[in-house]
């Protein structure tokens, strides 16, 4: 079930990315030492682990990041914290775990694992007192040291089920029956 997830994420990430990826990323220096990269690891590790789960937004941004939603939306630094504050005050008890981060030149992926009551209205969503767990992918493009630009794929339809806010699909009928 874990490899169906990252697979489908990994997908939905791919539809994501723009073909001009290639031409963002920092071409300028065509060698990144292990120390850069190992830096950049840890502090995309931050988003998750003090950012999200804790409420402490204090990891380096460009002024000009730009963050990728799905299909062509884009977003600003401050969207994407108002943004990360609001699903904190919806699932108050909000952890997020990163489970994998892979590494090369200016880029970090990082497949995360989120748990949490959603005990409040927030990010759109009413209080359902339901517990939840779901799971995503999200690249992060450096430089010198700072976010400049984001791509999350996560599983939202899987989310909004074990909020009871979708219904659940039809049970499947065996062929032949």
């Amino acid at each position: 079930m874990q490899v169906r997830h990252y697979v489908l994420g990994a997908a939905l990430l791919a539809q994501l990315l723009p073909c001009t990826l290639q031409a963002q990323t920092s071409t300028d220096k065509p060698e990144w030492t292990q120390r850069e990269i190992t830096r950049n690891k840890a502090t995309a590790r931050r988003v998750y682990e003090e950012g999200l789960s804790q409420g402490r937004f204090e990891v380096p941004y460009t002024k000009d990041f730009v963050g990728h939603g799905g299909g062509t939306a884009t977003f600003t630094h401050e969207d994407g914290i108002k943004e990360a504050k609001g699903w904190r005050q919806a699932f108050p008890d909000l952890k997020v775990s990163v489970d994998r981060v892979v590494a090369e030149g200016d880029l970090v992926t990082v497949s995360w694992t989120a748990r949490g009551t959603n005990t409040a209205a927030g990010q759109g969503i009413p209080a359902t007192g339901r517990s939840v767990r779901t799971s995503g992918i999200t690249m992060f493009r450096f430089a010198d040291g700072a976010i400049a630009e984001e791509w999350t794929a996560g599983d939202a339809l899987g989310l909004l089920r074990q909020l009871g806010l979708l219904p659940t699909p039809p049970a499947r009928v065996a062929q032949g029956q």
